[in-house]
């Protein structure tokens, strides 16, 4: 039985893994934490029945060795030293920030403003994009779980880029529920700003899961190119739940059944991967409470065998494949363990 610790276990994430490892026939919670709620019962903060011990972070690094998975949900930034500690006490990693995705802590600088305090250790976190990372994910120790919005893109966008189709521009329209923005109390976020509403943020170039865009899909790329993304997020007023509708433009003479044919194969085999026949659309209820992600591609001229513009539409449940979900997929993945344990 491999015995897992989470810390940060009363956010949504948080939340999500404890009922997924209840599930999961190899695993069994040793430690939770709670910045805010140590010292309580985890059934005193969600009503679960469970009445797990919350405890300090810092006395989850002297009880290290009760472990053999640590599964960081903390804020960005708070999982450096977390991760340093866990690791140098020889647990396997497991972070869901932001703080190891990328390759560089000049990037991390660049796009969340902050000083990255443990440079030496990002080349040794595999990004765990599952579908597109399997191979590097098994026996992997330190793993940094992928953002929302990047895995409909990326999964989305992988076969195009992969084909060397995928054009020069993508515009991407995503849309998240609301628990996208974490657990904390923010104005926007509040039920009479968010109800009935539909609100546009860090449209543009801006908004930092675009470098995890660029560092899946730029690298597959023929020589010499890059794409270059216009990304558009929006808070949809549901709970759960992300839907990104991308624009891509492919070269001449390939065609939609080519490109379906091309999905086909990529995906074949994958168990978490669910492309829909042609005249269907991707919706939210095809993928939330779930690990799944839905694809849809519809040509923009359906008449036109020659159009070269495809709309794909990309969903999944942001807390589960977009978080916690594909955390335990890494896990499974990394310890060998059948890949799909805890998740279906």
């Amino acid at each position: 039985m491999i015995v897992v610790g989470i810390a940060g276990a009363t956010g949504y994430t948080g939340i999500e893994l404890v009922q997924l490892l209840h599930r999961h026939p190899q695993t069994q919670l040793g430690w939770i934490t709670s910045a805010s709620s140590a010292g309580k019962r985890l059934c005193d903060v969600h009503a679960v029945p469970w009445d797990y011990p919350l405890i300090a972070l810092d006395e989850a690094y002297a009880r290290a060795g009760e472990v053999d998975v640590v599964f960081l949900c903390l804020p960005h930034g708070h999982s450096i030293e977390a991760a340093r500690r866990f690791a140098e006490a020889g647990r396997c990693v497991i972070d869901l920030s932001a703080d190891f995705r990328l390759d560089h802590a000049d990037d991390y600088r660049r796009w969340y403003g902050l000083e990255h305090t443990a440079p030496d250790l990002l080349p040794h976190f595999v990004y765990g994009l599952c579908e597109v990372n399997r191979a590097r994910l098994r026996g992997a120790r330190l793993i940094a779980v992928p953002g929302c919005y990047p895995t409909t893109v990326n999964l989305g966008l992988y076969p195009l880029a992969k084909a060397g189709w995928l054009g020069d521009r993508v515009i991407v329209d995503s849309k998240s529920g609301v628990s996208g923005a974490g657990r904390t109390a923010k104005l926007p976020y509040l039920f009479v700003e968010s109800h009935e509403n539909l609100t546009p943020y860090n449209v543009g170039y801006r908004h930092r899961h675009i470098a995890e865009m660029e560092l899946v899909l730029n690298p597959v790329l023929p020589p010499g190119h890059s794409c270059q993304f216009t990304f558009s997020p929006h808070l949809l007023p549901v709970n759960r739940g992300i839907l990104s509708t991308i624009y891509v433009r492919v070269p001449a003479g390939v065609t939609e059944p080519q490109v379906r044919q091309r999905y086909t194969e990529h995906y074949a085999g994958e168990p978490f991967i669910h492309l829909l026949q042609a005249g269907q659309q991707a919706s939210l209820r095809h993928t939330v409470y779930s690990n799944r992600v839905a694809i849809s591609i519809t040509p923009e001229l359906p008449d036109r065998p020659d159009c070269r513009d495809l709309i794909l539409v990309v969903t999944e449940d942001n807390l589960i494949k977009g978080a916690s979900g594909q955390a335990v997929q890494c896990m499974n993945i990394a310890l060998g363990l059948d890949e799909t344990a805890g998740l279906l």
